[in-house]
C-alpha cells in the first residue's frame, strides 16, 4: 500500500511540478532552439529533468534522515547534486567538455569512494577481483553512463522511457529484498519519469536537458553498484537493461573517434536518430525500443539474475543483434559529406 502511494504521489507531483517548470522556462527563456542537426523544429523549453533530479535526491534525503539508507550511500548520491548543476548550467549556456567531464569525474571518484569499491565481478571462466582495477572501471563506467544517457537523449519521450523501463526491472528483481530502501527510490524515479513523460512524449512540450539526462546515468551508476554489493542484481544485469542505450552510444562514440570527428561535440549519428529519420516519427522509434527492451532484454535480464555465473553469456546474447541493427542503421557514420565532417540531419 505504501509503495503504491509513493509511486502515485510521485507521478502527479512530477507533472505538476514539470507543468510549472515548463512555465518558468518559457518566461525566462530557457529554450533549446533547433539548428541543422535538431529532431524538432521549434524551439522548446529545455531543463525539465531538474523535477526527476529533485523528486529523487528529495527521497534520498528522506531515507537517509530516517537511517534507510547509510552514510555511504547518501554521500554516493549527493554528488548528484554536482552533476546537475553542471547540467543544467549546460543546457543554459553550452560548456566546454572540459568544465562537463572533470566534474563528473571528480563526482565518480566520490561515489566509488564512499560506497566502499566495487564488489568482483565474475567473467564466467574467471573472476575480476583486483579491487584497483574494479574502482578503475567503475569510475570509468559512471563517467559514460552520464555521458551515454546525454548521448541517447534525442529524440521525444525515449530517455524517460528508458528510465521507465529499467526502475521496472529493478523493482522487480529487489521485490524479494529486505532494502527497502533501494525498492522506494525505484519507485520515485519510476514516478517522476512516468509524470515528466506526459510532457515530453512525442510532440514533446519540454526537453530533459543535460541535468536530467546526466544526473540519470549517474544515478543509474550509484544504484547498480549498490544492487551488486547488495547481490540483488549483477553487472551484466544492468548492462543488459540498458543494452540499446550501451551499444548505440559506444558504437557511434567508436566510430566517430576512428574517422577523427569531434566525438563530444552535438551530433545526429546516432542509430535511433536515423531509425527516426528514416520513419519521420519519434513515437515509433520509441516505442520499437521498448518492445526491444521488454520482448528481448528484460528475460535475458532476468536469467541473468537467476544465474549470475551465466551472466556473461546472457549478455553476450542480448548485445550481439544490438550491435547488427544499429550497424545496419550505419550508427556513428556522416548522413552526408560536409565540410567539418561532422553528422548532419538533411
Amino acid at each position: 500500500m505504501l509503495l503504491s502511494f509513493i509511486l502515485i504521489a510521485s507521478f502527479l507531483v512530477s507533472i505538476a511540478l514539470t507543468w510549472a517548470y515548463r512555465l518558468i522556462a518559457l518566461r525566462a527563456n530557457f529554450l533549446d532552439f533547433p539548428v541543422s542537426r535538431s529532431a524538432h523544429a521549434r524551439p522548446v523549453p529545455v531543463g525539465g529533468g531538474v523535477v526527476i533530479f529533485t523528486l529523487f535526491l528529495v527521497a534520498v534525503c528522506f531515507l537517509f534522515a530516517n537511517d534507510k539508507l547509510s552514510m555511504g550511500q547518501f554521500m554516493a548520491f549527493s554528488a548528484s547534486l554536482l552533476v546537475a548543476v553542471v547540467g543544467f548550467v549546460d543546457d543554459i549556456k553550452a560548456l566546454k567538455i572540459q568544465w562537463r567531464i572533470f566534474p563528473q569525474l571528480f563526482a565518480s571518484i566520490w561515489a566509488v569512494w564512499w560506497l566502499g569499491g566495487i564488489p568482483e565481478v565474475n567473467f564466467y571462466a574467471f573472476t575480476v577481483s583486483q579491487q584497483w582495477l574494479l574502482n578503475f572501471l567503475g569510475i570509468i563506467s559512471i563517467v559514460w553512463l552520464v555521458n551515454l544517457y546525454n548521448f541517447m537523449d534525442g529524440i521525444d519521450g525515449l530517455a524517460a522511457s528508458e528510465l521507465i523501463f529499467v526502475n521496472v526491472m529493478s523493482s522487480i528483481f529487489v521485490i524479494n529484498s529486505t532494502d527497502s530502501a533501494f525498492s522506494i527510490l525505484s519507485l520515485v524515479s519510476l514516478g517522476a519519469a512516468l509524470g515528466f513523460l506526459v510532457w515530453n512524449w512525442s510532440p514533446a512540450k519540454i526537453f530533459m536537458g543535460d541535468v536530467g539526462s546526466g544526473f540519470i546515468g549517474f544515478m543509474l551508476g550509484v544504484i547498480a553498484i549498490i544492487s551488486v554489493q547488495q547481490q540483488a542484481m549483477t553487472v551484466w544485469t544492468w548492462l543488459i537493461l540498458l543494452g540499446v542505450f550501451v551499444v548505440d552510444a559506444t558504437l557511434t562514440l567508436l566510430r566517430r573517434f576512428a574517422a577523427g570527428e569531434k566525438w563530444y561535440q552535438g551530433h545526429a549519428c546516432h542509430a535511433y536518430q536515423k531509425a527516426a529519420k528514416r520513419l519521420n516519427s519519434h513515437q515509433k522509434v520509441t516505442i520499437t525500443i521498448m518492445l526491444i527492451n521488454i520482448l528481448w532484454l528484460a528475460p535475458l535480464a532476468w536469467l541473468s539474475v537467476l544465474y549470475p555465473k551465466l551472466g556473461i553469456v546472457f549478455t553476450a546474447a542480448a548485445i550481439v543483434p544490438l550491435i547488427f541493427i544499429a550497424i545496419s542503421l550505419e550508427a556513428g557514420k556522416e548522413a552526408k559529406a560536409s565540410p567539418n565532417s561532422e553528422c548532419v540531419v538533411e
